[in-house]
């Protein structure tokens, strides 16, 4: 009872006395995983991923793209171009379709007229075939216009070939009358054809009714004849 009463000092554990301990096993157990899992990352990096570029190939990598990007856009550039030129053909393709369209319509209609203008065409008066079914001259300043047409029968529409020879009656300005035969010139026909043209008159020689005579390529016999007066 009357021993010492000496306070005994605070224990900071329940298990004796506290003492100093090292880095504990599952710190360095930690440690060791980072370091190993960051390696054997690198390694893998190193070893099988992509390779990593200097930056001389960066700049070369950039400037490719920039460039691709660049024929990219000149590209679609051109296929808008292109597209656009193929609608406007395709347009041009409609408009000529139509105009097409509206000629064909208006040569059939020609046609027509050209059937029923053969068909009641006057007759050559001496009835030949070919025969010169109609005339129209005009004289101005030596320069004689005419238009002849001359057509063949129906039945008797074989290709016909010859030369037309125009010969001119008239006066000189000395009052002094006579002929002058003018340049022949050919025809060739079917079912028939117009002959049209301008031939030189002789200075000073005014012509007043013109003979027209058709022979046969080959023939001296005149196959068609005509005699018309040359307006005033």
């Amino acid at each position: 009872m009357f021993g010492s009463s000496k306070r005994q000092a605070f224990r900071p554990t329940a298990y004796g006395s506290s003492r100093r301990r090292g880095i504990p096993r599952w710190l360095v157990l930690l440690v060791t995983g980072i370091v190993i899992g960051a390696g054997g990352l690198l390694f893998l990096q190193k070893s099988y991923g992509p390779t990593r570029l200097t930056v001389e190939q960066s700049e070369q990598l950039h400037y490719d793209l920039n460039s691709a990007n660049m024929d990219k856009q000149r590209l679609q550039t051109q296929l808008n171009q292109h597209a656009q030129e193929l609608k406007d053909a395709r347009a041009r393709i409609e408009t000529q379709d139509a105009e097409l369209e509206r000629r064909q319509a208006e040569i059939d209609r020609l046609n027509s007229d050209v059937a029923l203008f053969t068909e009641t065409a006057p007759d050559d008066p001496r009835g030949t075939s070919p025969g010169i079914r109609a005339v129209s001259f005009r004289y101005s300043e030596g320069q004689l216009d005419y238009h002849i047409l001359v057509m063949q029968d129906a039945d008797k529409a074989e290709p016909f070939t010859g030369e037309v020879t125009l010969t001119a009656a008239g006066r000189y300005s000395n009052g002094r009358s006579g002929n002058v035969e003018l340049t022949p010139f050919p025809v060739s026909l079917e079912r028939y054809t117009h002959l049209q043209g301008t031939l030189e008159v002789p200075e000073g020689f005014t012509p007043r009714e013109v003979t027209i005579q058709i022979r046969a390529e080959g023939s001296e016999r005149v196959s068609a004849m005509r005699v018309i007066r040359v307006p005033r």
